[in-house]
């Protein structure tokens, strides 16, 4: 690796790049190397093991503290997460049945909790190997992409749960009466909420491959056809229902987050 020292440039060869366009100046900067962290020490594998092994060892710790934490509000969680499902009688349909049923549900609330603590342990781990211009980024993509992932749990929550319980309950209102399994609802309910978090992370996976100049802006809207019909597919496939509303409301929250990632690349990248 080349030393800090050396990537320094001479204040006469600093003048003639700030004289550049800001683009141009960003190029030069880039290839010269001169975006390069100063502080950047070369470690051995076995230094990248053992910081490897360290944050892995915190991730899981966060993990779990967040689980235990959750475990001892799971009641409350409980309560709120049946909000949806006004009217609807819950069943426990074997011993132990709710039981595992909390675990469940500490586990994806213990998961999402400590999601902050394990992403910055993954950045602690991944940093020292970013250049400058690149750490620029960190700060704003770990917020946008926390900020994407609660507001896919409350679209999920407040829009696709509630249509999809509403379409069911209806459908055979006048036929049987409304008491389910809450082992079955909680699976529903917690599948639909996660995969949906995880499906608001699409423009932060646009951001990245631009970043890196991978995939331009202007490619990512030439594809919007295959765009439409991979967020039908999507929707069917992430939707643990068969309603053809909760698919839709799903469908059309991927296609405007793509668009919305694609606008966020150009204007980023001015590509």
């Amino acid at each position: 690796m080349t030393a800090p020292s050396e990537l320094k440039p001479s204040p006469a060869v600093e003048e003639a790049a700030e004289s550049l366009s800001p683009k141009s100046r960003s190029q030069v900067r880039e290839e010269l190397g001169w975006d390069e962290a100063p502080d950047d020490v070369e470690m051995s594998l076995f230094d990248h093991l053992e910081e490897l092994r360290l944050r892995i060892f915190l991730g899981l710790i966060a993990l779990l503290g967040g689980v235990i934490l959750c475990f001892a509000f799971v009641k409350p969680l409980v309560k709120f997460l049946e909000g949806p499902a006004q009217g609807v009688t819950f069943l426990q349909l074997s011993p132990g049945e709710y039981f595992f049923v909390s675990l469940k549900v500490a586990a994806y609330s213990g998961m999402v909790i400590a999601s902050p603590l394990v992403i910055y342990q993954i950045m602690r781990f991944v940093l020292p190997g970013l250049t400058l211009r690149e750490r620029r980024f960190i700060g704003p993509i770990v917020l946008g992409s926390t900020v994407l992932f609660a507001a896919g749990l409350a679209f999920a929550y407040w829009a696709l749960i509630p249509a999809a319980l509403n379409f069911f309950m209806s459908y055979g209102a006048d036929v049987v009466e409304q008491m389910w399994s809450i082992d079955r609802y909680f699976e529903f309910v917690l599948l639909l909420m996660f995969s949906t978090g995880l499906a608001f992370q699409i423009p932060i996976l646009q951001l990245l491959l631009g970043l890196f100049k991978i995939v331009t802006a202007r490619q990512m809207l030439a594809g919007w056809r295959y765009v439409i019909l991979a967020a039908a597919v999507l929707g069917a496939v992430l939707t643990p229902s068969t309603d053809p509303l909760t698919q839709c409301l799903l469908a059309g929250a991927v296609t405007g987050l793509y668009l919305g990632g694609a606008g966020a690349v150009a204007l980023v990248t001015r590509s």
